[in-house]
C-alpha cells in the first residue's frame, strides 16, 4: 500500500469546509469502503456537504481513502503513529480530529478488510458417521466398517457477494486412509502450534 502523497493531504485540508465534525465521521467512514471510492452518490453528497465541486469532492473521497487503507494496511493503532503520517504544515485541529476518528474506526475497517480479502474455501462445519458395509460384489468387503466424513465448506464471500455458497462434499474413507488422514492432520496441529509458540 502506497504511502498517500502531498496532493492527497492537501486535498484533505477541504474537509475544513465541513460544518460539524460529525460530516467529518461520516466522510471518514463512508470513504473507508472501496465500494464507494467512484461512487456518484458519495461525491454528490460530499459536493453538497462541503459546497465543493465535483471534482474536489471525488479528490477528497480517494484520499481519505487511501489514507485510511493505508493506516489500517500498516496496522497503526497509536495516535503517534497517526500522526506521523501527516506534513508538518497540515491543520493541526484538523490533524487531531482526524487521528481521533480513525482511532474510534480502525478496529472495525481492520476487521471489515480481512473480511473482504480474497481467500480459499473456508470451513463451516464437519459431520461424520461409521457405516457398515452390508452389501457388496466381493465377500472380502462386507462387514468392513468405513467412514463418511460430510465437510461444509463455504466459499469466499468476495467472490460471491453478500450470499456466500456453502457447499458440502462427502468422502467414504476405510481404516487405512483415515489413519493416514489423522497422522497428516496431527502434524498439521503439531507445525501449527509450534509457530504460534514462537
Amino acid at each position: 500500500m502506497a504511502a498517500v502523497t502531498e496532493e492527497q493531504f492537501a486535498a484533505l485540508q477541504i474537509l475544513l469546509k465541513a460544518s460539524s465534525k460529525d460530516v467529518v465521521r461520516q466522510l471518514c467512514q463512508d470513504c473507508f469502503s472501496s465500494s464507494t471510492r467512484g461512487s456518484s452518490k458519495l461525491i454528490d453528497s460530499t459536493r453538497s456537504n462541503l459546497s465543493v465541486t465535483s471534482d474536489e469532492a471525488a479528490q477528497l473521497i480517494c484520499s481519505l481513502h487511501n489514507l485510511t487503507r493505508h493506516i489500517v494496511y500498516r496496522g497503526l493503532s497509536s495516535a503517534e503513529e497517526i500522526l506521523s503520517l501527516f506534513p508538518e504544515n497540515f491543520h493541526q485541529s484538523l490533524k487531531n480530529l482526524l487521528t481521533k476518528i480513525i482511532l474510534e474506526n480502525v478496529s472495525v475497517w481492520r476487521s471489515e478488510a480481512q473480511s473482504s480479502q480474497i481467500s480459499l474455501p473456508r470451513l463451516v462445519d464437519m459431520d461424520w458417521r461409521v457405516d457398515i458395509k452390508t452389501s457388496s460384489d466381493s465377500i472380502g468387503r462386507m462387514a468392513v466398517p468405513t467412514c463418511l466424513l460430510q465437510l461444509k465448506i463455504q466459499e469466499d464471500a468476495a467472490l460471491r457477494g453478500d450470499n456466500p455458497v456453502i457447499s458440502a462434499v462427502t468422502v467414504e474413507l476405510n481404516k487405512e486412509t483415515l489413519d493416514t488422514m489423522l497422522d497428516g492432520l496431527g502434524r498439521i496441529r503439531d507445525q501449527l502450534s509450534a509457530v504460534a509458540n514462537k
